[in-house]
């Protein structure tokens, strides 16, 4: 029988068929000999063992269109990264670096600042500016209690699955219930806010697919306070190629390998000088350059 992997949970993978029956199952032991592990999204073969309980083993993984492994999904359309505009306040180098590894996996992102009521105005502005200027949608909502400013984002999710993924506390939770809330479900358990940290007390995790109807499947993923990039995942020499605003000015540099970090002349320099490019997204891959030119490759 054929499903596909919508959650995974302490070794068991939760596989839900086209008539929207769920098996729960485990994988053949030969996947651990492989080293394969199936993800959620994976679309699979599996043994019916019981149909009451609705038991199986997973045989085979069907062929990924793609697969991530920060978060763990496979198969997905794009992702939507969430932030907090305050209360805790964004960091952009770990957002940065999550848009470096889509990037890698040639997946469009989407990004998402909530809570925007506890904003203030240039707090909006200088996020809008940075993130619009780089290429990226970019949405500013508030999920308690304004389900208005969610209308325009649910186009952009409508009939694709979309991994959701951000730091823990951010409101994650809080979209998924808005998004599912025709009905007033609870789709996922909303955490606080650790007063003495300053960060979002981990609710979610495992990932989990949420479907909406026929037309919305979002991915949750559990909240990430780090996110590093490894010289496995990115080529320091291919970062640039992450960062998408570059594109338009690396042509002007002399050297044809300029990697716009010493080199004279450079005009991906030159735009950050001139406001052209922001100064935060700069020093990301300024930072995220050094990372990988320290790390050791084998």
């Amino acid at each position: 029988m054929n499903g596909k992997i919508f959650k995974a949970l302490s070794g068991f993978y939760y596989v839900k068929t086209d008539s929207r029956k769920i098996y729960e199952c485990k994988a053949k032991g030969s996947f651990r000999n492989d080293d394969i592990t199936p993800l959620v999204g994976d679309n699979v073969v599996f043994d019916v063992i019981s149909e009451n309980p609705a038991v199986g083993n997973i045989t085979e993984i069907l062929p990924r269109r793609n697969s991530l492994f920060r978060p763990a999904v496979a198969n997905v359309d794009q992702a939507m990264v969430v932030f907090a505009v305050r209360q805790p306040v964004p960091n952009l180098s770990i957002l940065d670096r999550f848009l470096v590894l889509m990037e890698k996996q040639g997946i469009d992102t989407i990004i998402v600042f909530n809570k925007k009521d506890l904003a203030k105005v240039d707090d909006i502005k200088n996020l809008k500016e940075t993130y619009k200027k780089s290429g990226y949608k970019v949405y500013f909502i508030c999920a308690d209690g304004e389900k208005v400013s969610l209308s325009s984002l649910k186009m952009h999710l409508r009939n694709k699955i979309t991994v959701m993924a951000g730091p823990s506390g951010v409101g994650k939770s809080s979209i998924l219930n808005v998004l599912g809330g025709l009905k007033g479900e609870d789709y996922a358990r909303v955490g606080t806010i650790s007063a003495k940290a300053g960060r979002g007390k981990h609710t979610t995790r495992h990932n989990e697919i949420f479907t909406f109807g026929k037309n919305y499947n979002i991915v949750d993923t559990p909240g990430f306070t780090s996110l590093l990039v490894n010289a496995e995942d990115v080529a320091r020499e291919e970062l640039k190629n992450m960062f998408r605003e570059f594109g338009a000015y690396e042509q002007k540099c002399p050297f044809k390998d300029c990697s716009h970090i010493k080199e004279r002349d450079c005009a991906v320099r030159k735009a950050v000088e001139d406001g052209r490019i922001s100064l935060s997204r700069y020093n990301s891959y300024k930072s995220i350059y050094e990372e990988l030119k320290s790390q050791k490759t084998f």
